[in-house]
C-alpha cells in the first residue's frame, strides 16, 4: 500500500478561505439582490427573460443569464457586440465540449436542446460587488 500522503493548505490561506465563508451569506444576499433588479429590469423586454430559480430551488446566482427566446437567436452575437462595446460584460454562456479541438471526435449524445440553449443565453454581470453596501 502507497504511503498516505496528507497535503494541508497553508495557514494563509486557510485564514483568507475563513474570512471569505464568513462574508458568504452577504455576498448571496448581494447576487440575490442582484438578480431580483435584473429580473424587474428584463420583465417588460420582448424577446428576453431573466433565467431565475424555480420554485422548488434557492439559487446563489452565482451566474446570472438572459435567455433570447428562439425567434430572436440570430441577434444573441449582436447584442454580445453592442453591450460590450457600451462596458458592459457579456459573454455567449458555454462551449459545448464536443465543439472543443480536443473533444471533436469523442462519442457523444444528441445535444439538440443543448446546442438550442448554447445559441441562446447570455451571461451577464454578476459580481456581488456591483451592489454597494445596500444591505
Amino acid at each position: 500500500m502507497p504511503d498516505l500522503i496528507i497535503t494541508c493548505m497553508p495557514a494563509i490561506n486557510t485564514s483568507l478561505g475563513c474570512a471569505q465563508m464568513e462574508k458568504l451569506p452577504e455576498f448571496i444576499a448581494k447576487k440575490r439582490l442582484l438578480a431580483e433588479r435584473y429580473a424587474v429590469a428584463f420583465a417588460e423586454l420582448d424577446g428576453v427573460r431573466f433565467f431565475t430559480e424555480q420554485a422548488f430551488a434557492r439559487s446563489n446566482y452565482w451566474l446570472n443569464t438572459l435567455i433570447l427566446d428562439k425567434d430572436y437567436a440570430e441577434q444573441r452575437d449582436e447584442v454580445l457586440k453592442v453591450t460590450n462595446g457600451n462596458g458592459i460584460m457579456t459573454r455567449p454562456a458555454w462551449t459545448l465540449m464536443p465543439r472543443l479541438p480536443m473533444h471533436k471526435n469523442c462519442p457523444r449524445m444528441n445535444l439538440d436542446v443543448a446546442e438550442d440553449m448554447a445559441r441562446r443565453i447570455i451571461n451577464i454581470p454578476s459580481s456581488a460587488n456591483l451592489i454597494k453596501d445596500e444591505l
